[in-house]
């Protein structure tokens, strides 16, 4: 729910900060961070900024904290945007509610183990997948006719993140058959890799083969970036 006035005056919370100001603050944190996500998360009811008398958003401290915490939960634990509400509005209500997807402590003695969004070594099922992603088995379907993800009975941490961004996309009209080129692409890109890390991998030996693989993580990670320039080019572009 929103914050009334009195409860931002009494925290402290004095809305002063533009959009821009937001990120600067946040964007060498998240770089894909732009305008229109922070709308996107005004309208799922996620963040509450103040208006100005002309209608211009503006952000606390506090909302910049809130921020920073829905996007962390989406990067590290690939919450679906309602667990996250949930999440928030515990807090807001003066509880302190564990972080939801946070490895849980060992009891002192036997206990079953608390829910987790996403445990150590994913190893989901398909109705796991669909629980924890939030997805329908409808947009599940679509996803894997796209080619998105595999027809498969178990899945792991990059097919929950892949769906749980997609059950996000979904509002916004972008479903997983407008993705299809990005499948392309990083077919593409796989093709790049393989070429540049032949050399270590015919070699066939141990220490080549490690070689190899920490050499493919890096050229996957500088494609990455280029791949996200160039989207933030063309955002830069349109303004």
């Amino acid at each position: 729910m929103p914050r009334s006035n009195a409860a931002r005056a009494a925290s402290g919370a004095v809305p002063k900060l533009s959009i821009g100001q937001v990120l600067q603050r946040l964007g060498g944190e998240f770089p894909e961070l732009a305008p229109s996500k922070l709308r996107f998360l005004e309208e799922q009811g996620l963040l509450h900024p103040a208006r100005t008398p002309s209608g211009y958003r503006k952000f606390s401290d506090a909302d910049v904290d809130r921020i920073r915490t829905i996007l962390e939960l989406q990067r590290d634990h690939y919450l679906p945007l309602k667990v996250i509400g949930e999440h928030l509005d515990a807090l807001d209500r003066g509880e302190r509610p564990a972080t939801p997807g946070a490895p849980v402590a060992a009891a002192p003695a036997p206990a079953a183990p608390a829910p987790s969004m996403l445990p150590s070594g994913v190893d989901l099922t398909r109705d796991e997948l669909l629980r924890r992603s939030g997805a329908s088995r409808e947009l599940l379907e679509q996803a894997c006719s796209a080619g998105l993800l595999p027809r498969a009975h178990r899945y792991e941490e990059d097919d929950l993140a892949l769906l749980a961004a997609l059950v996000e996309l979904e509002p916004r009209g972008i479903g997983p058959r407008h993705l299809r080129a990005f499948r392309t692409a990083a077919q593409h890109e796989l093709g790049l890799i393989e070429q540049a890390v032949s050399p270590f991998a015919r070699r066939g030996d141990a220490a080549a083969k490690q070689r190899a693989d920490a050499q493919a993580r890096q050229l996957a990670e500088q494609l990455e970036r280029v791949r996200r320039a160039l989207v933030r080019q063309g955002l830069r572009d349109r303004r």
